[in-house]
């Protein structure tokens, strides 16, 4: 049974898939549950990637054309990214060409006057088109903070996001990615110093409480999604925003799952009002827009709540 989503819905996720490279793309058992998580998506943002001699990756997005021949995907990366010669990281955004359009990618180039090298791995960004939603366009900055920086690298993404508004002109803007955002790495005492969380037109829609680690001995919220402005998040399905618990989903072990991966997937439902694309019209309705002001004030709570 094949475990492929789409109708009226646009989902965006983000995937840590834990030193993905050569070896796993081997194991076969980790390659079908990748295949069906990334799958589900419109947009996926994986990260951890390390694949070197480059086979890797396009052994994953082979198995998921063949996999879901219903859409057709394709993905963009970024650099290898690292301070270490010996570790590199990608982030890659895989994507249903049928219902998105990356238009224009920018690497970040950690050059900001008086704080040059902020990240380990430096942001990667995407801006994309997809017609059948309600927000139309967007841009994605992939982030995936250095546990022992984390505090900081977060604050950091706020110049980011400053300068991606501004080169773009656009406030649409979504980050997301595992940014180790809780537990001993992003400690209490310190959030009221970091900007991303402080700035009140920023929407953390995972909230604190959420656990996203396979792990039954961790609870901690590292992988988060984070909109900037109203106007992107009136355009988010209310409460859509959680981990997918692959592990529950397709039935495995913890050991299995940490097979695939320590991290859950995140995810988020942008409303769709239109088109061809799914085959009929979904209006944004009284409820939603209902709920959409409950979203609205449990978001807040949780950003000014740090």
């Amino acid at each position: 049974m094949k475990h492929v989503q789409g109708g009226s819905e646009f989902r965006i996720c983000a995937f840590n898939l834990h030193n993905y490279g050569e070896s796993k793309s081997k194991k076969n058992d980790v390659m079908q549950i990748f295949t069906k998580i990334i799958s589900r998506c419109d947009v996926c943002l994986l990260q951890e990637v390390r694949d070197s001699r480059e086979k890797a990756l396009p052994e994953l997005i082979d198995r998921v054309k063949r996999f879901d021949s219903k859409h057709k995907y394709e993905a963009v990366a970024s650099e290898r990214l690292g301070r270490s010669d010996t570790y590199k990281e990608q982030y890659v955004f895989v994507y249903r060409t049928d219902t998105a359009t990356v238009t224009a990618q920018y690497q970040y180039p950690d050059d900001l006057a008086g704080d040059e090298d902020a990240f380990s791995r430096e942001p990667f960004i995407v801006r994309m088109k997809a017609p059948q939603t309600k927000i139309e366009e967007f841009v994605l900055i992939a982030q995936h903070t250095t546990p022992s920086n984390a505090t900081k690298e977060i604050d950091a993404l706020y110049d980011v996001l400053k300068r991606v508004k501004k080169m773009w002109r656009t406030q649409n803007i979504m980050l997301l990615g595992d940014f180790n955002a809780d537990c001993g790495y992003l400690a209490k005492k310190n959030r009221d110093r970091v900007r991303l969380i402080t700035d009140t037109n920023l929407f953390w829609l995972i909230p604190d409480d959420t656990d996203t680690t396979v792990r039954a001995s961790t609870s901690c919220a590292y992988d988060r999604i984070v909109v900037h402005g109203n106007t992107f998040q009136r355009s988010v399905v209310p409460f859509s925003a959680k981990p997918f618990n692959f592990q529950k989903e397709f039935r495995l072990t913890e050991d299995q799952a940490l097979e695939v991966s320590d991290h859950y997937p995140v995810e988020v439902l942008l409303s769709v009002t239109n088109t061809k694309a799914f085959g009929g019209t979904v209006s944004w309705t009284k409820a939603q827009q209902s709920f959409s002001l409950i979203l609205f004030s449990h978001a807040v709570f949780h950003t000014t709540g740090w």
